[in-house]
């Protein structure tokens, strides 16, 4: 009886990260390692399950900051893609002030948020937006960039008005380069409202790791990073099924040899 490719593979990807986290579990033990240094993931599941009725606040918080900032950045990042991508001019001019603003770390950016808007939601918000909104530009403006002239240039030959084209064809080509780009988003857009709620917010996962390092709760900290590891991975998870979804058409190559 022949297995299905996609059980087998999850099977061995679930094996590998199994073995990876028994031998951390093990090189602690082996080596004496202080949790102080290197907590063992058994002792950060057992503070993850024991401090989740104090954590969950903390999470829902970082969870909805990250997805406001992640969609109005989804909402300027099409914008943007669609004016830079569908005009040579502006793409000379805006792609490299992007490039130049995506250059600059975001650390930096945030005190100059929190001295405009204050301390709190709103420059977590902010950050989130600013740190996911380049690649989604960058993918929108290419996926458009690359549809086929001939394809334009028939439907233009048939009366098709400019917009008719974009809505017809140029954004449909885009479509998988805009949930490749959401991907990767989606995941940025958490570093961005950490980051911020490390330098200046009284709540989100950012705050409890700032304040579980200050205590030297190395535990807490490391629950902090597997809580929000888990949530890139769900949201992660979320756009590749709706990406299938949406745009399967575009996936030619369906089964990887399975090793």
């Amino acid at each position: 009886m022949r297995l299905n490719p996609k059980i087998v593979e999850i099977t061995k990807s679930g094996s590998f990260i199994v073995f990876l986290f028994l031998a951390w579990e093990l090189a602690c033990v082996i080596f004496h390692i202080s949790p102080i240094v290197l907590p063992r993931p058994s002792a950060i599941l057992s503070t993850l399950i024991t401090e989740m009725p104090a954590l969950w606040p903390h999470i829902l918080q970082t969870l909805a900051t990250t997805m406001v900032g992640f969609l109005l950045g989804v909402v300027i990042g099409v914008a943007l893609g669609v004016f830079v991508g569908m005009s040579r001019t502006a793409y000379n001019t805006a792609y490299p002030l992007l490039v130049g603003f995506s250059s600059v770390p975001k650390v930096a950016v945030v005190p100059i948020f929190v001295l405009w808007f204050g301390s709190g939601t709103v420059p977590a918000i902010l950050t989130a937006l600013t740190t996911c909104i380049f690649p989604i530009v960058v993918n929108v403006a290419t996926g458009l960039a690359t549809t086929e002239p001939e394809m334009e240039d028939v439907l233009k030959a048939l009366g098709a008005t400019r917009s008719q084209v974009l809505r017809n064809v140029s954004l449909p080509r885009a479509m998988p380069y805009f949930f490749a780009s959401l991907k990767v988003a989606v995941t940025l857009a958490f570093v961005g409202t950490v980051l911020s709620e490390t330098v200046a917010a009284n709540r989100g996962i950012g705050t409890v790791m700032m304040m579980a390092t200050s205590s030297f709760d190395v535990p807490l900290a490391f629950a902090g990073l597997f809580a929000l590891a888990f949530l890139g991975i769900v949201l992660y998870a979320v756009f590749a099924l709706l990406e299938q979804r949406v745009c399967g058409w575009a996936n030619r190559k369906q089964d990887f040899a399975v090793v």
